[in-house]
């Protein structure tokens, strides 16, 4: 797992500079496995010691906010996913402060949410609209009460969006309650990719898929525009490396870095090759980085939720 982690660090670094948030503890043996000096133009790896449970920066971190000359961090109140008391159950008092911890130190205005949820669970376009599953946010064990129209005006008061479009999605089958960024994610305004589960998947991924693609096919976003819908198979389960109950074996889970775009490759090379193609179709410009991140997914998630992106503030006026 740390090597997984340390390899996908030095990947982005050749386009963008990383900060590494780690446990104080692991510093000095990360050192050694993040060393970018046999990287071709790394901006470098710097470590940020921050206590913490777990490697799922995007659900835990903070969600990040940009508007003219400033930048915000949302803290969506992590809260272990909503598993308390079920088998799913782990620490996550460490990954609760996280987020704070992480804003103090840059010195950026940290925004209370005013639902519970996590990063992996909210998909915008930058442009108003916002993809979510009622799955994961519209359930009694994040936001307790709350309608799916009281979730929707808190999500859009929060993250200045105008438009929220829910999938299904799927509860209690994993520990996100089913996560937007393994259904379906934009890769531009009105472009929308949608995780089409690989050969030997359970039937009920696939039922998510489907009931996504129904509600896609006839949704608009903020600005009133029909989507382009863009499958985007997964592999052949009899032909990947990875095994486990909880693999995750989704290309719909890479991240967009500056100038590239990273996606795991599970060694079913022709799935591999196809889902490499259709990200450089979707986005033009980017060079498109395959890594192999195994133990990630076998611990149920991938690249994006491994990450997460601080932007620079916008410029003023």
């Amino acid at each position: 797992m740390q090597r997984d982690i340390a390899n996908l660090a030095k990947e982005i670094s050749r386009f963008e500079p990383v900060v590494m948030v780690i446990g104080p503890e692991l510093v000095a043996s990360a050192a050694p496995l993040c060393d970018t000096g046999a990287v071709p133009g790394s901006r470098g790896i710097t470590f940020l010691p921050v206590f913490n449970d777990d490697l799922w920066i995007r659900d835990f971190g903070p969600t990040f906010l940009v508007g003219p000359g400033t930048v915000a961090g949302l803290d969506t109140n992590f809260n272990g996913w909503g598993k308390t008391g079920t088998s799913y159950e782990q620490n996550f008092a460490k990954d609760a402060r996280a987020a704070a911890a992480l804003l103090a130190h840059y010195g950026i205005a940290r925004v209370r949410a005013p639902f519970t949820g996590e990063g992996g669970s909210l998909e915008t376009d930058g442009r108003g609209t916002v993809l979510a599953t009622v799955s994961s946010l519209v359930n009694p064990n994040r936001n307790p009460g709350l309608s799916q129209a009281e979730v929707e005006r808190r999500l859009k008061s929060s993250l200045g969006a105008e438009k929220v479009i829910w999938l299904a999605g799927l509860a209690g089958q994993d520990i996100t309650d089913g996560h937007i960024d393994c259904v379906a994610r934009f890769s531009a305004p009105g472009r929308v990719i949608l995780d089409r589960p690989g050969p030997g998947s359970a039937p009920m991924w696939l039922d998510v898929c489907t009931e996504a693609e129904r509600v896609l096919q006839t949704a608009t976003d903020a600005r009133g525009r029909a989507l382009t819908i863009v499958e985007l198979p997964g592999p052949d389960h009899s032909r990947i490396r990875g095994t486990g109950p909880a693999f995750l074996s989704s290309y719909t889970n890479h991240c967009t870095v500056n100038g590239a775009v990273l996606v795991p490759q599970f060694g079913h090379a022709e799935a591999d090759e196809a889902a490499r193609a259709i990200l450089a179709a979707e986005y033009p410009g980017r060079t498109v980085v395959p890594v192999v991140v195994d133990a990630v997914a076998a611990g149920g998630g991938g690249i994006h939720c491994a990450t997460q992106s601080q932007p620079v503030a916008p410029a003023a006026g």
